[in-house]
């Protein structure tokens, strides 16, 4: 990616949160900053389903609300399809 995507991509961060929490079930998904962690919901507030805002297996945070596996340690944070399709394409 360009320096332009880049810029972008981090003006959208400091302005609508560094990390993301998703839904593992129905998608969901909200991005936060580190102070508002505590504030995130327990559960779905479209389907009460499971919220995920780290790793299962080392903790890390993530920042891309289509991330399926961690950046960090590669554990599987949910799984690849979502509604019968993948959510990143093959190779990404």
């Amino acid at each position: 990616m360009g320096k332009a995507a880049d810029w972008l991509r981090e003006e959208r961060r400091k302005t609508l949160g560094d990390w993301v929490a998703f839904c593992l079930k129905c998608g969901f998904a909200q991005r936060y900053f580190d102070e508002s962690e505590g504030e995130l919901p327990a559960a779905c507030p479209q389907c009460q389903g499971e919220i995920r805002s780290r790793c299962p297996a080392c903790d890390a945070r993530f920042s891309s609300a289509f991330a399926v596996d961690c950046e960090a340690c590669g554990a599987e944070l949910r799984p690849p399809i979502a509604f019968g399709t993948p959510i990143r394409k093959p190779g990404r």
